[in-house]
């Protein structure tokens, strides 16, 4: 008998080829979590008032539903939640911020401050609000995109400037994405709004989904960043 004729056989080199991958598995452990955990759907908070929550519209053709729906057009494996409440001001939405974002959460989308302008509050307070939910947003790790809202023109120049230096000044201070001015291309469109002038229709949630999307696709890069920088630690 030939002595190497065991070592020949497709089972036995199976089996050598089993001890193998178990030997790696041995020697690190964590490698597979560590894979699955690049791999899993990235999990988005979409943090508003009414212009997430989806007023008006089907929950289907609310901003959330659209955007993951968008993204998973593009071959991005999202779960983008709805976090937004109804009338609620970015002071509200520092109060109920740790139920509103789950732990497991990679992104927040934070879309406040249009609730404020409408009532005409202190832009001092406004400020004080979203850079709070930022900072506690940041410290978790999550990555933030900082979706811009505009004051009316009627509360005056000063007020309108106090305003809307908001936004770029909090994503410049905390370095999260900006997006100007989320109802960017709707707002005062008679065609993309309901009959209110102020909350978008399906078809304006859409739009309002293809202009925003390139900055979305920059926060998801960002959390597969952070991702990866984990999985090497």
């Amino acid at each position: 008998m030939n002595r190497f004729a065991p070592f020949a056989s497709p089972l036995r080199l199976a089996w050598l080829l089993a001890q193998v991958v178990v030997m790696v598995l041995l020697v690190k452990p964590g490698l597979a979590a560590a894979d699955a955990g690049t791999t899993r759907p990235i999990r988005i908070v979409a943090l508003g008032d009414s212009l997430t929550a989806g007023y008006g519209v089907a929950p289907d053709d609310a901003f959330p539903a659209q955007l993951q729906r968008a993204l998973a057009a593009r071959g991005i494996a999202v779960e983008v939640l709805n976090a937004g409440v109804s009338g609620d001001t970015s002071g509200g939405a520092l109060q109920r911020l740790d139920w509103a974002v789950p732990d497991g959460v990679d992104a927040a989308i934070v879309v406040l401050g249009a609730n404020d302008a409408l009532r005409g509050m202190d832009p001092k307070l406004t400020r004080g609000a979203l850079g709070k939910i930022v900072g506690r947003l940041k410290a978790k790790g999550i990555a933030v995109l900082v979706a811009g809202m505009r004051a009316p023109s009627n509360w005056g120049e000063d007020y309108v400037r106090d305003f809307d230096s908001i936004y770029p000044d909090l994503s410049a201070a905390s370095n999260s994405l900006l997006y100007p001015f989320f109802l960017d291309g709707v707002a005062m469109r008679t065609d993309l709004n309901q009959s209110d002038g102020l909350h978008p229709t399906a078809a304006g949630v859409a739009e309002i989904v293809r202009r925003i999307l390139p900055k979305v696709e920059e926060l998801v890069a960002r959390v597969r960043t952070l991702r990866a920088a984990a999985s090497k630690g």
